[in-house]
Protein backbone atom coordinates (compact mmCIF):
# COMPACT_ATOMS: atom_id res chain seq x y z
CA UNK A 1 0.00 0.00 0.00
CA UNK A 2 1.39 3.43 -0.96
CA UNK A 3 1.89 6.30 1.50
CA UNK A 4 -0.84 8.30 -0.23
CA UNK A 5 -3.34 5.47 0.21
CA UNK A 6 -2.46 5.19 3.90
CA UNK A 7 -3.02 8.94 4.39
CA UNK A 8 -6.45 8.69 2.73
CA UNK A 9 -7.41 5.62 4.74
CA UNK A 10 -6.46 7.07 8.13
CA UNK A 11 -9.30 9.63 8.33
CA UNK A 12 -11.78 6.98 7.16
CA UNK A 13 -10.64 4.55 9.86
CA UNK A 14 -10.78 7.30 12.50
CA UNK A 15 -14.31 8.25 11.46
CA UNK A 16 -15.39 4.62 11.76
CA UNK A 17 -13.76 4.40 15.19
CA UNK A 18 -15.51 7.56 16.35
CA UNK A 19 -18.81 6.16 15.08
CA UNK A 20 -18.29 2.94 17.05
CA UNK A 21 -17.59 4.80 20.27
CA UNK A 22 -20.54 7.10 19.64
CA UNK A 23 -22.77 4.02 19.36
CA UNK A 24 -21.31 2.69 22.60
CA UNK A 25 -21.98 6.00 24.37
CA UNK A 26 -25.52 6.02 22.98
CA UNK A 27 -25.98 2.45 24.24
CA UNK A 28 -24.81 3.47 27.73
CA UNK A 29 -27.15 6.47 27.78
CA UNK A 30 -30.14 4.30 26.83
CA UNK A 31 -29.38 1.89 29.66
CA UNK A 32 -28.33 4.44 32.31
CA UNK A 33 -30.74 7.34 32.11
CA UNK A 34 -29.97 10.83 33.35
CA UNK A 35 -26.29 10.14 34.08
CA UNK A 36 -24.56 11.50 30.97
CA UNK A 37 -21.62 12.74 33.04
CA UNK A 38 -21.05 9.21 34.36
CA UNK A 39 -21.33 7.47 31.00
CA UNK A 40 -18.92 9.91 29.34
CA UNK A 41 -16.48 9.54 32.25
CA UNK A 42 -16.56 5.75 31.87
CA UNK A 43 -15.57 6.07 28.21
CA UNK A 44 -12.83 8.58 29.06
CA UNK A 45 -11.43 6.14 31.64
CA UNK A 46 -11.61 3.34 29.08
CA UNK A 47 -9.80 5.39 26.43
CA UNK A 48 -7.24 6.85 28.86
CA UNK A 49 -6.49 3.38 30.29
CA UNK A 50 -7.30 4.32 33.88
CA UNK A 51 -9.58 3.43 36.77
CA UNK A 52 -12.72 5.16 37.97
CA UNK A 53 -14.04 5.94 41.46
CA UNK A 54 -17.75 6.75 41.45
CA UNK A 55 -19.42 8.29 44.50
CA UNK A 56 -23.17 8.55 44.82
CA UNK A 57 -26.19 7.36 46.81
CA UNK A 58 -27.49 3.80 46.30
CA UNK A 59 -29.80 3.07 43.39
CA UNK A 60 -28.25 5.38 40.79
CA UNK A 61 -27.35 2.59 38.32
CA UNK A 62 -23.63 2.46 39.06
CA UNK A 63 -23.61 -1.34 38.72
CA UNK A 64 -25.87 -1.14 35.70
CA UNK A 65 -23.45 1.24 33.99
CA UNK A 66 -20.57 -1.24 34.08
CA UNK A 67 -22.89 -4.05 32.99
CA UNK A 68 -23.97 -1.93 30.03
CA UNK A 69 -20.33 -1.24 29.18
CA UNK A 70 -19.54 -4.95 29.18
CA UNK A 71 -22.51 -5.51 26.84
CA UNK A 72 -21.06 -3.02 24.38
CA UNK A 73 -17.49 -4.30 24.19
CA UNK A 74 -15.94 -7.72 23.72
CA UNK A 75 -14.70 -8.15 27.30
CA UNK A 76 -15.53 -10.12 30.44
CA UNK A 77 -16.98 -8.53 33.56
CA UNK A 78 -17.03 -9.42 37.27
CA UNK A 79 -18.66 -7.68 40.21
CA UNK A 80 -17.19 -7.91 43.71
CA UNK A 81 -19.22 -6.81 46.74
CA UNK A 82 -16.72 -5.42 49.22
CA UNK A 83 -17.41 -6.35 52.85
CA UNK A 84 -15.39 -6.10 56.11
CA UNK A 85 -14.66 -9.86 56.06
CA UNK A 86 -13.26 -9.85 52.51
CA UNK A 87 -9.78 -11.35 52.14
CA UNK A 88 -7.07 -10.46 49.58
CA UNK A 89 -7.34 -13.98 48.12
CA UNK A 90 -11.00 -13.27 47.36
CA UNK A 91 -9.75 -10.75 44.81
CA UNK A 92 -6.43 -12.09 43.60
CA UNK A 93 -7.08 -15.83 43.72
CA UNK A 94 -5.11 -18.50 45.56
CA UNK A 95 -3.17 -21.73 45.13
CA UNK A 96 -5.44 -24.78 45.25
CA UNK A 97 -4.06 -28.22 46.13
CA UNK A 98 -4.97 -30.97 43.66
CA UNK A 99 -4.78 -34.38 45.43
CA UNK A 100 -4.87 -36.29 42.14
CA UNK A 101 -1.65 -34.67 40.97
CA UNK A 102 -0.11 -33.71 44.30
CA UNK A 103 0.48 -30.17 43.00
CA UNK A 104 -0.75 -26.67 43.80
CA UNK A 105 -2.60 -24.93 40.96
CA UNK A 106 -3.31 -21.21 40.93
CA UNK A 107 -7.02 -20.42 40.81
CA UNK A 108 -7.47 -16.93 39.34
CA UNK A 109 -9.61 -14.43 41.22
CA UNK A 110 -12.03 -11.73 40.00
CA UNK A 111 -9.21 -9.26 39.24
CA UNK A 112 -8.25 -11.29 36.17
CA UNK A 113 -11.35 -10.03 34.35
CA UNK A 114 -11.25 -7.07 31.94
CA UNK A 115 -13.89 -5.04 33.76
CA UNK A 116 -14.12 -5.22 37.54
CA UNK A 117 -16.77 -3.49 39.63
CA UNK A 118 -15.57 -2.98 43.21
CA UNK A 119 -18.90 -2.23 44.85
CA UNK A 120 -18.66 -0.16 48.07
CA UNK A 121 -14.88 -0.35 48.02
CA UNK A 122 -14.52 1.56 51.30
CA UNK A 123 -16.09 -1.32 53.25
CA UNK A 124 -13.02 -3.54 52.81
CA UNK A 125 -10.08 -3.45 55.28
CA UNK A 126 -6.60 -2.14 54.51
CA UNK A 127 -5.18 -5.58 53.65
CA UNK A 128 -7.66 -5.96 50.81
CA UNK A 129 -7.02 -2.39 49.70
CA UNK A 130 -3.31 -3.16 49.35
CA UNK A 131 -4.03 -6.16 47.10
CA UNK A 132 -6.19 -4.01 44.88
CA UNK A 133 -3.54 -1.27 44.88
CA UNK A 134 -0.93 -3.52 43.27
CA UNK A 135 -3.38 -4.63 40.60
CA UNK A 136 -4.40 -1.06 39.75
CA UNK A 137 -0.90 0.42 39.82
CA UNK A 138 1.28 -2.36 38.41
CA UNK A 139 -1.26 -4.35 36.35
CA UNK A 140 -0.05 -7.50 38.07
CA UNK A 141 -0.83 -9.72 41.07
CA UNK A 142 1.67 -11.36 43.37
CA UNK A 143 0.65 -14.53 45.21
CA UNK A 144 3.40 -16.14 47.23
CA UNK A 145 6.55 -16.12 45.12
CA UNK A 146 4.75 -15.89 41.79
CA UNK A 147 3.67 -12.79 39.88
CA UNK A 148 0.82 -12.94 37.37
CA UNK A 149 0.13 -10.33 34.70
CA UNK A 150 -3.37 -8.92 34.33
CA UNK A 151 -5.11 -8.49 30.94
CA UNK A 152 -4.10 -5.57 28.71
CA UNK A 153 -7.65 -4.29 28.97
CA UNK A 154 -8.17 -3.87 32.71
CA UNK A 155 -10.53 -1.29 34.19
CA UNK A 156 -11.62 -1.06 37.81
CA UNK A 157 -14.74 0.94 38.56
CA UNK A 158 -15.11 1.34 42.32
CA UNK A 159 -18.15 2.78 44.04
CA UNK A 160 -18.69 4.27 47.45
CA UNK A 161 -21.74 5.61 49.24
CA UNK A 162 -21.33 9.14 50.68
CA UNK A 163 -24.39 8.84 52.93
CA UNK A 164 -23.34 5.96 55.18
CA UNK A 165 -19.91 5.98 56.83
CA UNK A 166 -20.44 3.50 59.67
CA UNK A 167 -18.35 0.35 59.20
CA UNK A 168 -16.24 1.84 56.41
CA UNK A 169 -12.50 2.20 55.95
CA UNK A 170 -11.42 5.48 54.32
CA UNK A 171 -9.33 4.88 51.23
CA UNK A 172 -5.66 5.80 51.77
CA UNK A 173 -4.29 8.70 49.74
CA UNK A 174 -1.93 6.34 47.87
CA UNK A 175 -4.87 4.34 46.57
CA UNK A 176 -7.01 7.37 45.78
CA UNK A 177 -4.15 8.67 43.64
CA UNK A 178 -4.28 5.47 41.56
CA UNK A 179 -7.77 6.32 40.37
CA UNK A 180 -7.72 8.29 37.14
CA UNK A 181 -10.92 10.11 38.04
CA UNK A 182 -13.34 10.53 40.92
CA UNK A 183 -16.87 11.12 39.62
CA UNK A 184 -19.75 12.37 41.74
CA UNK A 185 -23.31 11.57 40.68
CA UNK A 186 -26.66 12.64 42.10
CA UNK A 187 -30.35 11.83 41.77
CA UNK A 188 -32.03 12.37 38.37
CA UNK A 189 -34.78 14.91 37.79
CA UNK A 190 -38.52 14.16 37.64
CA UNK A 191 -38.64 13.79 33.85
CA UNK A 192 -35.82 11.25 33.92
CA UNK A 193 -37.61 9.33 36.70
CA UNK A 194 -40.58 8.85 34.34
CA UNK A 195 -38.20 7.55 31.67
CA UNK A 196 -36.63 5.15 34.18
CA UNK A 197 -40.07 3.74 35.04
CA UNK A 198 -40.82 3.22 31.35
CA UNK A 199 -37.46 1.53 30.81
CA UNK A 200 -37.93 -0.89 33.70
CA UNK A 201 -41.47 -1.73 32.53
CA UNK A 202 -40.23 -2.48 29.03
CA UNK A 203 -37.43 -4.68 30.34
CA UNK A 204 -39.83 -6.56 32.61
CA UNK A 205 -41.93 -7.43 29.55
CA UNK A 206 -38.93 -8.80 27.68
CA UNK A 207 -37.05 -11.99 28.43
CA UNK A 208 -33.70 -10.41 27.56
CA UNK A 209 -32.59 -6.82 27.37
CA UNK A 210 -31.65 -5.91 23.82
CA UNK A 211 -27.88 -6.04 23.44
CA UNK A 212 -25.75 -4.20 20.94
CA UNK A 213 -25.43 -6.13 17.71
CA UNK A 214 -21.93 -4.80 17.05
CA UNK A 215 -19.46 -4.87 19.91
CA UNK A 216 -16.22 -2.97 20.19
CA UNK A 217 -13.27 -5.32 20.20
CA UNK A 218 -10.26 -4.96 22.47
CA UNK A 219 -8.23 -4.26 19.32
CA UNK A 220 -10.55 -1.32 18.57
CA UNK A 221 -9.93 0.08 22.03
CA UNK A 222 -6.16 -0.35 21.71
CA UNK A 223 -6.22 1.45 18.35
CA UNK A 224 -8.30 4.31 19.75
CA UNK A 225 -5.81 4.71 22.61
CA UNK A 226 -3.01 5.05 20.06
CA UNK A 227 -5.01 7.63 18.10
CA UNK A 228 -5.50 9.65 21.27
CA UNK A 229 -1.75 9.80 21.89
CA UNK A 230 -1.31 11.39 18.47
CA UNK A 231 -3.62 14.34 19.20
CA UNK A 232 -1.88 17.70 19.09
CA UNK A 233 -1.31 19.50 22.40
CA UNK A 234 -0.03 23.03 21.84
CA UNK A 235 2.63 24.53 24.05
CA UNK A 236 0.08 27.03 25.40
CA UNK A 237 -2.40 24.27 26.30
CA UNK A 238 0.32 22.21 27.98
CA UNK A 239 1.49 25.24 29.97
CA UNK A 240 -2.10 25.91 31.06
CA UNK A 241 -2.46 22.29 32.17
CA UNK A 242 0.74 22.41 34.21
CA UNK A 243 -0.17 25.75 35.80
CA UNK A 244 -3.49 24.29 37.03
CA UNK A 245 -1.53 21.59 38.85
CA UNK A 246 1.08 24.04 40.15
CA UNK A 247 -1.72 26.16 41.62
CA UNK A 248 -2.46 23.26 43.99
CA UNK A 249 1.18 22.98 45.08
CA UNK A 250 2.02 26.68 45.38
CA UNK A 251 -1.38 28.26 46.06
CA UNK A 252 0.23 31.25 47.84
CA UNK A 253 1.39 32.47 44.42
CA UNK A 254 -2.20 32.72 43.26
CA UNK A 255 -4.44 33.57 46.22
CA UNK A 256 -4.21 33.81 50.02
CA UNK A 257 -7.54 32.05 50.51
CA UNK A 258 -6.48 29.17 48.30
CA UNK A 259 -3.33 28.83 50.41
CA UNK A 260 -5.48 28.50 53.54
CA UNK A 261 -7.60 25.77 51.94
CA UNK A 262 -5.00 23.44 50.41
CA UNK A 263 -2.59 21.57 52.65
CA UNK A 264 -1.03 19.21 50.08
CA UNK A 265 -1.35 19.61 46.32
CA UNK A 266 -1.60 17.18 43.43
CA UNK A 267 1.22 14.81 42.47
CA UNK A 268 2.84 14.42 39.02
CA UNK A 269 0.48 11.48 38.52
CA UNK A 270 -2.32 14.07 38.47
CA UNK A 271 -0.56 15.96 35.66
CA UNK A 272 -0.32 12.78 33.60
CA UNK A 273 -3.95 11.88 34.34
CA UNK A 274 -5.16 15.36 33.40
CA UNK A 275 -3.46 15.24 30.02
CA UNK A 276 -4.69 11.72 29.26
CA UNK A 277 -8.26 12.58 30.19
CA UNK A 278 -8.18 15.84 28.24
CA UNK A 279 -6.92 13.93 25.19
CA UNK A 280 -9.72 11.36 25.54
CA UNK A 281 -12.32 14.11 25.97
CA UNK A 282 -11.10 15.88 22.84
CA UNK A 283 -11.06 12.62 20.85
CA UNK A 284 -14.62 11.75 21.89
CA UNK A 285 -15.70 15.15 20.58
CA UNK A 286 -13.93 14.38 17.28
CA UNK A 287 -11.20 17.00 17.60
CA UNK A 288 -7.60 16.39 16.58
CA UNK A 289 -6.20 18.80 19.19
CA UNK A 290 -6.62 19.41 22.92
CA UNK A 291 -8.19 22.75 23.84
CA UNK A 292 -8.33 24.53 27.22
CA UNK A 293 -12.03 23.61 27.31
CA UNK A 294 -11.11 19.90 27.25
CA UNK A 295 -8.76 20.43 30.20
CA UNK A 296 -11.39 22.37 32.13
CA UNK A 297 -14.04 19.71 31.46
CA UNK A 298 -12.06 16.89 33.09
CA UNK A 299 -10.20 18.87 35.79
CA UNK A 300 -12.79 18.40 38.59
CA UNK A 301 -12.84 14.60 38.20
CA UNK A 302 -9.04 14.43 38.05
CA UNK A 303 -8.33 16.69 41.06
CA UNK A 304 -11.31 16.01 43.34
CA UNK A 305 -9.70 13.08 45.17
CA UNK A 306 -6.06 14.15 44.95
CA UNK A 307 -5.99 17.26 47.12
CA UNK A 308 -5.62 17.23 50.89
CA UNK A 309 -7.47 20.10 52.52
CA UNK A 310 -6.62 22.01 55.68
CA UNK A 311 -8.62 21.79 58.89
CA UNK A 312 -9.64 25.38 58.32
CA UNK A 313 -11.19 24.50 54.96
CA UNK A 314 -13.03 21.54 56.47
CA UNK A 315 -14.28 23.66 59.36
CA UNK A 316 -15.58 26.26 56.92
CA UNK A 317 -17.38 23.57 54.92
CA UNK A 318 -15.31 24.22 51.80
CA UNK A 319 -16.00 21.50 49.23
CA UNK A 320 -13.50 20.05 46.73
CA UNK A 321 -15.65 21.40 43.91
CA UNK A 322 -15.45 24.96 45.24
CA UNK A 323 -11.66 24.69 45.56
CA UNK A 324 -11.38 23.52 41.95
CA UNK A 325 -13.67 26.32 40.77
CA UNK A 326 -11.39 28.76 42.59
CA UNK A 327 -8.33 27.33 40.83
CA UNK A 328 -10.03 27.61 37.44
CA UNK A 329 -10.88 31.25 38.13
CA UNK A 330 -7.31 32.11 39.17
CA UNK A 331 -5.25 30.45 36.44
CA UNK A 332 -5.36 32.51 33.21
CA UNK A 333 -6.70 30.73 30.14
CA UNK A 334 -4.48 30.94 27.04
Amino acid sequence: MSDATQIVNQPIEQNLMHAQFSRLLEHLNTQVLGQHHLTQSILIALLADGHLLVEGPPGLAKTRAVNALSDGIDANFHRVQFTPDLLPADLTGTDIYRPETGEFVFQKGPLFHNLVLADEINRAPAKVQSALLEAMAERQITVGSHTYQLPDLFLVMATQNPLEQEGTYPLPEAQLDRFLMHVEIDYPDAQTEHQILALTRNEAMQENVLKQQIKLTQENIAQARQDILRLHVSEAAETYLVQLIMATRKPEQYDATLKQWIEIGASPRATIALERCARAHAWLHERDFVSPEDIQAVLPNVLRHRLIYSYQAQAQGVTPNSVIEKILSLVPVP
